[in-house]
């Protein structure tokens, strides 16, 4: 099976660690169900009410832009470097095909996971 994850925003920045396709990853997510049955799962490293372990194989990343476009990224930066603050990562987003960077002002991402149910 295969679900999506919400990972970003100040949640992200705070303390969220890179994620890279084909990364074995756990979250723990906030389950939110939405009118007309849709589920969202949102990534939380905080006590923000019940929550909802996913563990699987990272398939596919992409960040979300202004008016909830997508489009495909090969990683998602810590949040330390999406913040400028990791000396070591320069917290550029990546196309997936090229490698190339990929300019975003977005800290918002949709990972796709394959939980093996």
């Amino acid at each position: 099976m295969t679900v999506i994850v919400e990972v970003g925003g100040w949640e992200h920045e705070c303390c969220g660690p890179a994620i890279e396709r084909g990364d074995f990853v756990t979250f723990t997510c906030i389950r939110y169900l939405q009118p007309g049955g849709r589920v969202r799962l949102i990534e939380s490293h905080h006590d923000l009410g019940p929550s909802e372990r996913i563990r699987g194989r990272v398939l596919d990343i992409h960040v979300v832009e202004q008016a909830g476009a997508t489009r495909p990224v090969l990683r998602v930066p810590s949040g330390a470097a999406l913040c400028g603050d990791d000396p070591e990562d320069a917290g550029h987003l990546q196309d997936p095909g090229t490698g190339e960077v990929a300019p975003s002002d977005s800290t918002d991402f949709l990972i796709t996971v394959s939980t093996g149910r």
